[in-house]
C-alpha cells in the first residue's frame, strides 16, 4: 500500500536527490572494488556508511519538519518529479 503523506521543497528534494544518487553510486562500487584492495574497499564501505547515516538522517529531519505519518514495518519514498512522499507500507493482515 503507497498512500500519499505529504511533498517537500525543490531544495530538499535536491539534497535527498544527491544521497541518493552517491549511496547507489557507492553500492555499485562495492560491487566493483575487491578486499584486495584494502585501503580503497575500506574507503568505500566508510563512505556508504556516513552516506546512509546522512540519508536516514534527512528522512528523520524530514518526518519530524512535516509530522508525516508513520507505519510500523513502513518506509517513506519520495518521487523525484514531483517531490511528493509517499508512507509505503504492506496491507493490514486480518
Amino acid at each position: 500500500m503507497k498512500q500519499l503523506v505529504g511533498q517537500v521543497t525543490e531544495e530538499e528534494k535536491r539534497e535527498i536527490q544527491a544521497l541518493f544518487e552517491r549511496r547507489n553510486g557507492l553500492k555499485e562500487l562495492t560491487l566493483i572494488v575487491t578486499a584486495d584492495n584494502d585501503a580503497l574497499y575500506e574507503k568505500v564501505v566508510k563512505d556508504l556508511g556516513e552516506t546512509g547515516r546522512k540519508f536516514q538522517e534527512w528522512w528523520n529531519r524530514m518526518a519530524d519538519k512535516y509530522q508525516w505519518e508513520r507505519h510500523e514495518g513502513g518506509n517513506w519514498e519520495i518521487d523525484f518529479h514531483t517531490n511528493d512522499i509517499y508512507l509505503v507500507h504492506g496491507t493490514p493482515r486480518r
